[in-house]
């Protein structure tokens, strides 16, 4: 942990002095304070907990939370499988079925997101909004002090001049101050809570909405010009990933994914750092999945090649309901692609990750 300068002996030894009965994962944050600042590093202090623990004879449970006795994908299969889904349409019913007491901040937004993907409807509609983080709520970001963010969505990066005038008259009516993120958009800080519905209402009427940037869901798709404008393009990247941020936006999953499209081999969108990352070819995509940056980066997998947009679409929208059907709560793609079983041939997940998108070894695809 860099923000509390806690090393990985450290830790250990907070593990051994708690014990196999006392080594939950909050007593190790309270006691060795690892996992207490940015949170970037809660993965790994899991990590170390867990083979820990199972060297001291012990092992990590992964139960959601204390009202749920199984894991997310657990109870994501049980909630799916129900044969009558009405009685398991709402936190309170699959509460009343599957767990125990009133729930609490890690369970209600787990189920709210488990709603979203099964049920399909709004996600901040008949008391929904109770299950959602704080973020989710206001529809913006709390960053210090208790202000807000707001980042409206900026599909593949492709912004109108009336849209860029709409930011800037915006950030000087409520004085906000504006910085264009990593992503491709901009980022609008300095919001007072109460004035988040006019700010919205004002960025609305040019279209924007919610780039869902606090929320376990899609954030964006990047791209670069492509073949409209850059001499090196062999396809058209930005037009192909605003259809597939508008395709996948809103859905909810166990957490962030990010994507982009590259429109050649020289790769600027950075593709292959992302959840899942297109890079086109002349006759079509490439299509890599599992990436990620953050504290331990992870370099895409190719999954499939020189395909048209339509098969990628259909291989990602397997892939990704493949992932929020499986993957453990807050598990980004590429931890929870690491763990899946290896191909047929002992190619790794990989592998069978093709056998289940490409070839539908599991004969749920169609």
């Amino acid at each position: 942990c860099s923000c509390n300068d806690v090393s990985r002996g450290n830790i250990v030894s907070v593990i051994n002095e708690l014990g196999v009965e006392g080594a939950s994962l909050d007593a190790v944050k309270k006691c060795s304070k690892a996992g207490t600042g940015c949170g970037g590093c809660i993965p790994d202090v899991t990590t170390i907990l867990k083979e820990e623990l199972e060297l001291m004879g012990g092992s990590l449970s992964n139960h959601l939370c204390e009202h749920f006795a199984m894991s997310r994908p657990e109870l994501m299969l049980k909630v799916r499988t129900d044969p009558d889904l009405s009685s398991v349409d709402s936190f309170e019913k699959i509460l009343a079925k599957h767990g125990t007491g009133d729930g609490c901040e890690i369970c209600k937004p787990a189920v709210g997101s488990m709603l979203a993907s099964l049920v399909n409807d709004m996600i901040l509609m008949d008391g929904r909004d109770a299950l959602q983080d704080t973020n989710d709520r206001s529809l913006a970001n709390m960053q210090r002090g208790g202000s807000y963010s707001v980042v409206p969505r900026v599909p593949g990066g492709e912004i109108s001049p009336e849209q860029l005038i709409s930011l800037g008259v915006t950030a000087k009516k409520f004085n906000l101050y504006s910085k264009i993120t990593g992503a491709q958009r901009v980022d609008l800080f300095g919001a007072a809570k109460y004035q988040l519905p006019e700010i919205w209402e004002d960025l609305g009427k040019v279209g924007f909405e919610s780039g869902h940037a606090y929320g376990k869901a899609l954030r964006t798709v990047k791209s670069c010009v492509g073949s409209t404008w850059c001499r090196y393009g062999v396809q058209d990247s930005v037009s192909f990933a605003v259809r597939v941020e508008n395709r996948y936006k809103g859905v909810r999953s166990p957490h962030k994914m990010k994507s982009a499209v590259s429109g050649c081999v020289r790769e600027c969108a950075e593709a292959q750092g992302k959840d899942f990352g297109m890079i086109a070819t002349e006759h079509g995509y490439n299509l890599y999945v599992g990436g990620n940056g953050g504290v331990n980066p992870i370099h895409a997998q190719l999954l499939a090649t020189d395909i048209d947009e339509d098969t990628v679409l259909k291989y990602l929208d397997r892939y990704i309901m493949y992932y929020i059907l499986t993957a453990d709560r807050l598990e980004r793609t590429a931890p929870w692609q690491a763990k899946l079983p290896s191909g047929k041939n002992g190619g790794g997940p990989i592998e069978h990750l093709k056998e289940v998108i490409i070839e539908d070894s599991l004969g749920i695809c169609e």
